[in-house]
């Protein structure tokens, strides 16, 4: 596939790199070289130097012939523009990033695709909910949903106070009747695993089970953890994000927004109608104690500093409040949040790589993701014929050892199953593969 990419930011780095595992033909075009120097530096990608919106760089970078065009700069006119140039010089599909939510309404999203414009990707949307989410199931540091909420995969530390330390998955597998479930990895010192039945858990590691969505509520007990209802939200931040989040929290919870510019704080009273806006500098631990952070439930640290972000997260940690997010900027922390102390750490721009990457995959795929700092992915596939995978068992199918199925769709049954489950016509397979086995998986399930 002929992929290219206008943009080599954070969002055009992080989609190149995903997609050069893959083997693609990508190419990438930004008008400032040491950017490019250091993707090239990085990644086996062809680069152009120049801006995306001339013409004579588009023919350059071959548009025409693109399978894919991606315009994700900094600049949404930018990527407007030029997706719909290069769907009028022959690209066969457009996604543009863009930041104005108006864009994302069902009429508009129409409008654009009839001028050029197949996909509207909103990194701060996507952010926005994925805290949401987050903050719903506060007990947990990740929770994904499949089939409109049939089966999860969900994430949670093993602390030091849990009884699941010293155990082996087997043990925990056969010690629990009350619900299904399955060990689908661990996050144990920035590498991911594949739990065998033979796998001790350690204090400090990353769990990651597969269970009916209806039985998570059951399962905190069994994990170590409560059902903890979430009242009072503390976000911090007077960016976009900030806004946004505020605007899908606010008739669900009590939430406070603290930011720095009294500016930006009036614009916002213009478009909250039920937060409480309070100007200060949010990393000052007495300004934050003031507000009341000692009486919140969650708080969200979404200010244009990772470490700023951090540091009041682990400050509210001390607090007593019981969940925390915190957004950064540099992948680095993604892959070291479970060590540090905060509950959750979010990258925007990864979320929106992620969610763009699954236009360019093979293969019966219905949906896939990503887990934070876990390097592995979540693809959802269907069964669309008899043959050998309908045939034989889950454990003579000979998949490769860094994969797992996680569960499977049955009509509107959830099912988790073992070594001795056969797949039928119609199945959704939901796996969990590590990078160096998705090529292999795809061809097995394609």
């Amino acid at each position: 596939m002929k992929i290219i990419i206008a943009g080599a930011g954070s969002v055009g780095y992080h989609l190149a790199k995903l997609l050069s595992r893959e083997n693609q033909d990508i190419t990438i075009i930004d008008s400032d070289d040491d950017v490019l120097d250091f993707v090239r530096d990085k990644l086996d990608v062809m680069t152009i130097s120049g801006n995306a919106t001339s013409l004579n760089v588009m023919e350059e970078a071959e548009v025409g012939s693109a399978d894919l065009f991606i315009a994700v700069t900094t600049s949404e006119d930018t990527n407007m523009l030029t997706a719909i140039l290069a769907k009028q010089k022959g690209a066969k599909k457009t996604i543009a990033r863009v930041a104005n939510n108006e864009f994302l309404a069902i009429k508009q999203k129409e409008y654009f695709s009839k001028i050029g414009i197949d996909t509207l990707i909103s990194p701060t949307r996507l952010a926005a909910l994925e805290i949401k989410r987050l903050i719903k199931r506060a007990s947990l540091t990740d929770s994904y949903d499949f089939e409109e909420g049939r089966l999860s995969i969900v994430g949670f530390s093993i602390d030091a106070l849990s009884n699941l330390i010293g155990k082996t998955v087997a043990e925990i597998n056969h010690g629990n009747s009350a619900f299904n479930y399955r060990g689908v990895a661990i996050l144990r010192d920035h590498q991911t695993l594949i739990p065998r039945g033979s796998t001790h858990l350690r204090k400090g590691d990353h769990l990651y089970l597969s269970l009916k969505t209806k039985d998570i509520d059951q399962a905190m007990p069994f994990l170590g953890k409560q059902s903890k209802k979430i009242k009072n939200v503390m976000i911090i931040g007077d960016t976009p994000l900030t806004l946004r989040t505020a605007e899908m929290l606010q008739d669900l919870y009590n939430v406070s927004v603290l930011m720095p510019n009294k500016n930006v704080g009036k614009k916002f009273l213009k478009t909250l109608n039920n937060c409480l806006v309070s100007i200060g500098d949010p990393s000052n631990k007495e300004f934050l104690e003031s507000e009341g952070i000692e009486r919140m439930d969650a708080f969200v640290a979404l200010t244009p500093n990772s470490e700023i972000n951090i540091l009041t997260s682990l400050l509210a940690e001390e607090s007593g409040v019981y969940k925390t997010i915190a957004l950064v900027n540099n992948d680095v922390y993604t892959h070291i949040s479970q060590n540090i102390g905060v509950d959750t750490i979010i990258n925007k721009k990864i979320i929106a790589a992620n969610n763009i990457f699954r236009f360019v995959r093979k293969g019966k795929i219905e949906a896939i993701a990503t887990l934070h700092g876990v390097d592995a992915e979540i693809i959802e596939f269907k069964i669309t014929g008899e043959g050998r995978l309908t045939q034989l068992p889950l454990g003579e199918l000979n998949l490769p050892h860094t994969c797992i199925v996680a569960g499977i769709i049955r009509g509107r049954t959830t099912l988790i199953p073992g070594g001795d489950f056969i797949m039928h016509v119609g199945d959704k397979v939901i796996i969990f593969v590590l990078p160096e086995a998705i090529k292999t998986v795809e061809e097995i399930f394609k």
